[in-house]
């Protein structure tokens, strides 16, 4: 999963930024699905900054549509107050584009775009959101969506620790057969609710960063790193410290995520984010590029991201039946077409999957890209 090399500002109460990100390359987002009332809100990139239009809107729901215009070395936007991040949209080469969406309140904001030559933009939502003219039964149903995925990001949290700890307890007894059973088990948990991690500063890079995501080697850590060890380097000698620290981090994402709230249009866009994972790093082969676990990461990123949904389907349900019809069924189709890749209690080793199957599989992503992709606008009024 791409990341940016510049520092996030933690923020541990309040609400939670989970971008918005459009799955694949070849889906695109519907750029007019901001529901009435919504203001809109372009940016469009190139190296030389963020040109935002308009630059100021007024306080409540806000669709952000985000363009490459001609970037080379841009490729994200992110809405920041306060250096939080508040909603971001990356992964776009040139020609690309997509959404995000946010419920504002009143205030100064900065569009950033890393790498331009003018980094950052000044925004500025003005006046207070107008209280929500919500139908009572839409709105009950999102409040226990929110809470629901607060509980559901703690659960599964939780499970992850003590997974954790069994693969590195092999590491630190150079176990390497354990340890390696141990690996996809472990990093499943965290692939499900991966979104709200990049949001705590370099906690995501810590636990999970690749090597081509790090400048300095000698001070790579997390899961990716250890599967180095114990696939390519085929020796755990000197791990330990590594293991040491990857515990901790998941002790802090614990702690973390136990002080967080969310907004509904963060749960969708948190949802599109997981599909974007899978179609920029498990569908490539890319992120377990030692281990070939890549399947397993695929699964955790749609079930936590259908989970996601799930919650908001009760609303989405009264507001467009349709699309939530749409976005079930084809959750339903990327699922099954993972199932003849099963294997025990895990999948096959990624690498025997051809590449005219992984197609297959891109063609699944990119069905139900489009559709998620319009959710958060929907629930965000």
């Amino acid at each position: 999963m791409p990341r940016s090399t510049t520092p996030r500002v933690l923020q541990v109460t309040g609400l939670l930024a989970i971008a918005g990100l459009v799955a694949t390359g070849c889906a695109k987002n519907k750029t007019d699905s901001a529901p009435a009332g919504a203001a809109k809100v372009s940016v469009e990139l190139d190296d030389n900054g963020c040109h935002v239009s308009p630059n100021s809107v007024a306080a409540g729901p806000v669709t952000f549509t985000v363009k490459n215009t001609k970037a080379d070395k841009v490729s994200e936007a992110e809405l920041l107050r306060n250096d939080i991040i508040m909603g971001e949209k990356e992964n776009l080469s040139p020609g690309l584009s997509g959404t995000f969406s946010l419920h504002l309140n009143g205030g100064k904001y900065q569009v950033y775009c890393p790498n331009a030559k003018t980094e950052k933009t000044a925004f500025t939502v003005t006046g207070a959101a107008a209280k929500a003219s919500q139908d009572p039964k839409v709105k009950a149903d999102l409040d226990q969506a929110v809470g629901g995925y607060q509980s559901y990001v703690v659960t599964e949290v939780d499970k992850l620790v003590p997974a954790t700890k069994k693969f590195t307890d092999a590491v630190r007894a150079g176990d390497i057969a354990r340890a390696k059973q141990a690996f996809a088990p472990a990093r499943y948990y965290y692939e499900e609710v991966e979104p709200v991690a990049e949001s705590f500063g370099d906690l995501d890079p810590d636990i999970d960063a690749r090597v081509n995501d790090v400048t300095d080697q000698s001070k790579w850590t997390g899961f990716h790193r250890l599967e180095k060890a114990l696939w390519q380097d085929k020796s755990l000698t000197g791990t330990a410290p590594i293991a040491d620290k990857l515990d901790a981090d998941v002790a802090k994402l614990k702690s973390l995520v136990a002080k967080t709230s969310y907004q509904p249009a963060q749960l969708a866009n948190g949802a599109t984010d997981l599909l974007n994972e899978v179609a920029s790093s498990k569908i490539t082969g890319e992120e377990d590029r030692y281990s070939h676990t890549d399947l397993s990461d695929f699964e955790a990123n749609v079930v936590g991201g259908e989970k996601a949904f799930d919650l908001l389907k009760p609303a989405l349900t009264r507001i467009d039946p349709t699309l939530a019809k749409t976005v079930t069924q084809q959750y339903a189709s990327v699922l099954t077409a993972l199932q003849p890749y099963k294997k025990g209690s895990g999948y096959v080793d990624y690498s025997t999957v051809g590449d005219d199957k992984r197609r297959v599989l891109t063609q699944k992503v990119d069905g139900l890209a489009e559709p998620l992709s319009q959710v958060a606008a929907k629930v965000n009024g």
